[in-house]
């Protein structure tokens, strides 16, 4: 996929180190628990994953998962690979990193709910925009730099995106 360089006007910007992480995928796992008990936690690939497979271990119930993509920026979001036919008649916690306008979520809802599981609730670790999952961790309109997705390979080295560093001199 490909990311916008520079942050919307008035976005300030986020960076989420790894005990920060940890403490947001704590936090999400807790309001479930509180209310919804999911038998299998699907991760939304690639950044739904990594809270997916934390959250689905904190409250000790299987994990797997279902992939979306754009190919322009801002474009529509694209199945790439559809959920398991395994939820079918189990609770499923649908779980993404983040959620702006809520279209990824919207169709990877569409594709749960057509497998027919007892029941689906959402969670995002940020909820950034207008969208409402069900749960979500924490609230912010900054763009999000999520520790895994930081640096990429370039040349053979180690570099900061060069989209986050537009977005961090942007900040500055």
């Amino acid at each position: 996929m490909k990311r916008s360089s520079n942050t919307s006007p008035g976005r300030g910007v986020l960076e989420v180190d790894w005990p920060f992480f940890g403490e947001i995928c704590r936090a999400l796992a807790l309001k479930v628990a509180r209310e919804y008990q999911p038998e299998v936690v699907l991760g939304i690939a690639k950044a739904g994953v990594i809270p997916g497979v934390v959250v689905a271990s904190i409250l000790q119930v299987e994990f797997a998962s279902m992939a979306v993509t754009r190919r322009d920026v801002g474009g529509e979001p694209i199945l790439v690979a559809g959920p398991p036919a395994t939820i079918r008649d189990r609770r499923v916690l649908l779980v993404d990193e983040t959620c702006d306008t809520g279209s990824t979520l919207k169709l990877a809802l569409n594709e749960v709910r057509a497998l027919r599981p007892a029941a689906v609730f959402t969670a995002v670790s940020f909820k950034t925009g207008t969208y409402a999952p069900d749960f979500y961790a924490f609230e912010t309109e900054n763009q999000i730099i999520l520790p895994w997705d930081r640096e990429i390979i370039e040349g053979g080295e180690l570099v900061m995106r060069p989209d986050y560093v537009q977005w961090l001199k942007g900040r500055a």
